[in-house]
Order: C-alpha cells, then sequence, then structure tokens
C-alpha cells in the first residue's frame, strides 16, 4: 500500500480530527485522537507533508511537528472554506485542508518562533492595557459628569477630575468619591504597567539591528519596529513590496470585470496591528509637515497639496511599508531622498 503523502489536521482543545491522503488523493485513514496522542500517532508516521489552519495554537504545534521530521504548512482559514464539500463537520475540515495545502497556487504562513509570540504576547498586552486605561478614563469622565465635573476627552485630562476629586467644595456623594478613588487608582497602575512593557519593548528594539534598521524610516518607533518583527514573515518571502503591502492590506480594493479596471479603498484584509501602527505613524510625519511646511518638491508636499491629510497618511503608510520590505531585502539603512526641484 502505497505510504501517506499528506496529513490534515483540525486543530482543537481536546479533540482533533486527521485526515490522511496518499500521493494521488485517495483517503489512507480519517481518525479523531485527543490532545495527548497526536504526537505519538505522528511520531509513528514516515515523514509527510503536515497541514493545519493558521489559527489558535497552530504555530506551537507547527514547532512540535517539526520536530518530528514532517514538512509543516500552515493557511489561513479563509483560503481553506472553499474546499468544504456541503456539510460543516471536524472529519470535512480535516479533508478542505488536505485539499487546499495541496493546490499549487495555494498561500501559506510562516511558522512562528517562540522569541516573535513572546514578543507578539509583550506588544499585545500593552495594547490591552492600553485599551483597559482608556475604557477606564472614559468610565471616570462619564460618572463625574453626571454630577456636573466636566473633563476634555483625552488621559492627560484626569488629572482635572483628580483635582475635583480632593476638593472639598466640589459637592459629590462619598460613594462618588470612593469610587473615584478606586479609578484613578486603576489609571494608575495601568500606567505603571504600560510604561514597563514600553521600556522592555524599546529596549529591545535598540538591542535588535534589523529594529534599528526599521527605525531609520521616519514614522516608525520601537512599538511599531517591534510589531513589524513578531507579527510579519520574513520579508525576504515578500517578492516586492507591494506584495508586503497588500498582505498589510494597504493596497486599495479591487472590483474589476469587462478589462475596465475599478479601484476603491484599502483593503484592510491584512495584518491589522502592523497597519495602525504604520498609519499612526504616517499621521504623525503628516502632522509634523503641516505645522513645519514639507521640503518643497517633495512627494510629500505634493500630496499635501492636493489630497485630504488622512487619505495623505494612508498612502504614506503604503510608502513606508515598501520602503521597510526594501531595507529588510537589501540591509540597508533609509536615506532621505532628494527632493526634486
Amino acid at each position: 500500500m502505497e505510504q501517506v503523502h499528506i496529513i490534515g489536521i483540525d486543530l482543537a482543545k481536546h479533540g482533533f480530527q486527521l485526515h490522511g491522503a496518499r500521493s494521488d488523493g485517495s483517503v489512507a485513514f480519517r481518525k479523531k485522537l485527543s490532545r495527548g496522542k497526536v504526537p505519538g500517532f505522528l511520531s509513528s508516521q514516515p515523514p509527510c507533508l503536515i497541514a493545519m489552519e493558521a489559527c489558535a495554537s497552530a504555530h506551537y504545534w507547527g514547532r512540535e511537528i517539526g520536530r518530528l521530521g514532517h514538512e509543516v504548512r500552515l493557511m489561513p482559514p479563509v483560503y481553506v472554506k472553499p474546499y468544504v464539500k456541503r456539510q460543516k463537520n471536524d472529519a470535512a475540515d480535516a479533508e478542505a485542508i488536505c485539499e487546499a495545502a495541496t493546490r499549487p497556487t495555494m498561500r501559506f504562513v510562516a511558522v512562528k518562533s517562540e522569541a516573535q509570540q513572546a514578543q507578539g504576547m509583550m506588544f499585545r498586552t500593552r495594547d490591552l492595557l492600553v485599551r483597559q486605561r482608556t475604557q477606564t478614563a472614559n468610565a471616570l469622565r462619564g460618572h463625574f459628569a453626571e454630577f456636573g465635573v466636566i473633563a476634555p476627552r483625552g488621559l492627560v485630562n484626569t488629572s482635572r477630575l483628580a483635582a475635583a476629586l480632593g476638593d472639598p467644595v466640589t459637592e459629590l456623594p462619598a460613594v462618588v468619591r470612593e469610587l473615584g478613588g478606586v479609578l484613578l487608582d486603576q489609571i494608575a497602575g495601568l500606567n505603571e504597567k504600560i510604561r514597563e512593557l514600553e521600556r522592555q519593548l524599546h529596549a529591545g528594539a535598540y538591542a535588535d539591528e534589523e529594529a534599528r534598521r526599521l527605525m531609520s524610516i521616519p514614522g516608525i518607533g520601537p512599538i511599531t519596529a517591534s510589531a513589524i518583527l513578531a507579527f510579519a514573515p520574513p520579508l525576504e518571502s515578500f517578492k516586492r513590496g507591494r506584495d508586503f503591502s497588500a498582505w498589510l492590506g494597504l493596497v486599495p480594493r479591487q472590483h474589476s470585470t469587462g478589462g475596465k479596471s475599478r479601484l476603491g479603498k484599502v483593503s484592510k484584509m491584512g495584518q491589522r496591528d502592523i497597519r495602525r501602527l504604520l498609519i499612526i505613524g504616517a499621521m504623525t510625519v503628516v502632522r509634523s509637515a503641516v505645522r513645519r511646511g514639507a521640503p518643497a518638491g517633495s512627494w510629500l508636499a505634493r500630496m499635501l497639496a492636493r489630497k485630504p491629510r488622512m487619505l495623505v497618511a494612508v498612502a504614506l503608510a503604503n510608502r513606508m511599508a515598501r520602503i521597510a520590505w526594501a531595507l529588510m531585502t537589501k540591509r540597508e539603512v533609509y536615506q532621505e531622498p532628494v527632493p526634486v526641484a
């Protein structure tokens, strides 16, 4: 009997569905195994292709299975869905994973290292704490507004609420003062934790040669550079800078037919963390150029003269992504272009 050519695994928390197929596409086996039995079963199989969806725990299993001598391929779940036949169940999903992985034009996800995932966890933990701090500050401002204490939006203006809380002239009930203190203590604690994570991210970025290369680009700082290294695959895997920009969702969405090209807004179909940070960094560059003036004849000056600021920021983020690809693939440092007279 011909040996198994590919095994598709539908990942789960406890019960994993496996589908084995031979090189001609015929079914070799269908199995459902508990989590603990999967490594033992795969170690008994001859080296073959193991395919999985790039979902929760996929990178962990990719590393573990790769150590057993198998070739691991991860695919975005959205690319696997068209190969599911009729009913949706674990067995059909595992079979669809096998089918999708054998397509010559399929796009795969690189298996991340433990260091990359640890860096990504640090970034996302900081992002979560920032959101919680914003939520707490908004809640505090909203509660105080019900008692006539008004403060402008923005984290910096929580000091006004703290001053009102400590002012004996302010007519606030005792319960409101107590709960307001709880929320202010929560904001202070989150501030300290965020500062500590930022110190670690900054130290790691300045110690890394590739991160320093990325930070030479105007608008890219330690946080954005760390996010690119943590969440993006090796930039050498992209054929050109536009491919990396498209992976981030910074290129226009196409709706073309009959030879007529129609381009719309950016697709937003890629890695949203890096895309958001690039746009924020680009907006900082745009605001600085508006305030201080962009170099005469530069691309940014020409764009600002005829386009809205937000559109320019998104276009600049696209440009920054392409520059990042060029610098990382050529191992160079960013140099400011000479403005055209």
